[in-house]
């Protein structure tokens, strides 16, 4: 889950500590951060209403409950399971778990999922508008506009081109957001002629990324692109190796700063345990999946 802000003044004046109250208030896994713009695609820059030298925050909301979609997955995929004879399936993984649509079963999920989508979306909310009161006691004159809220993770009901014709389709996206290119009649009137906005985010120490839909994707991947650059090791491996100490001392002599009431949930996300986002990226937008428009470097994490 994703949500991207822009403010007016530089972030850098935004005290950590005090951006710290804003965290934890829904959710015990919530995650709030500042970033600075370096703008890598003018034109769909200015469609996504990105300007250079402003800063970006962004809000992830997942977990703890109702709005944790691998428990949500979890629970259907055992019942899934069990179930798939009566429908006829034969599953060759448990992972391959699914269920008609139409079905009493498959209503149920999707009922479930999107239920988490809208937890998730008012948690966003929440931190969205307890950072502006933050802010605004601080900086009476700064201005945080909504550029871009997306789920991620889920499944939409689309329609797609698949062996010359087009049909409706549920896409489920996992490790993936959507990424409809410019024209697009699905987009809002102010995003289409730039293509949708696609969230890459980054660690606590990495650069995050936004990117733009493109046309050849809708035919590559059903416009689909990564939503991040995937873990490079469990968490139970980044506990092993990393000290939650060690990784705030670390990204402070760079200049990150971190809050956190957790040191073991710092060391599960240390910059290390993840993949280079950076050629993640780069791969993405080679392929045509979704082109480059900003990347954003982290001076503020707050995890919840």
């Amino acid at each position: 889950m994703g949500v991207m802000m822009r403010g007016n003044r530089p972030a850098d004046q935004l005290i950590g500590q005090q951006i710290g109250n804003v965290t934890g208030v829904t959710d015990p896994r919530l995650h709030t951060g500042l970033k600075r713009f370096q703008m890598l695609g003018e034109r769909a820059s200015r469609g996504q209403g990105l300007l250079q030298g402003h800063e970006a925050k962004a809000d992830r909301a997942a977990g703890g409950g109702l709005c944790d979609f691998w428990q949500i997955g979890t629970d259907y995929r055992r019942e899934m399971v069990i179930s798939a004879p009566d429908f006829g399936l034969d599953l060759p993984d448990r992972e391959l778990a699914c269920a008609p649509i139409d079905s009493e079963l498959g209503r149920r999920y999707l009922g479930a999922m999107r239920a988490g989508m809208n937890c998730a979306l008012a948690n966003r909310q929440i931190l969205t508008h307890l950072t502006r009161e933050l802010v605004a006691e601080l900086l009476p004159h700064a201005k945080l506009e909504l550029l871009y809220d997306v789920s991620h993770n889920i499944c939409k009901v689309e329609t797609h081109v698949v062996d010359g014709l087009q049909r409706e389709l549920h896409v489920h996206r996992k490790g993936a957001t959507r990424a409809f290119g410019p024209g697009n009649p699905d987009l809002d009137d102010t995003l289409r002629s730039a293509g949708q906005p696609v969230l890459i985010g980054g660690s606590m120490g990495t650069a995050s990324y936004v990117l733009a839909g493109t046309t050849a994707g809708e035919s590559a991947s059903l416009s689909s692109a990564c939503h991040g650059a995937g873990r490079a090791m469990s968490r139970r491996q980044a506990r092993r190796q990393y000290g939650g100490r060690q990784v705030i001392d670390e990204l402070a002599s760079r200049g990150i700063v971190i809050r956190s009431p957790s040191n073991r949930g710092v060391a599960e996300e240390a910059p290390l345990a993840y993949k280079d986002v950076d050629k993640v990226v780069e791969i993405a937008d080679r392929a045509g999946l979704a082109n480059k428009v900003a990347r954003l470097e982290p001076l503020i994490c707050i995890k919840g």
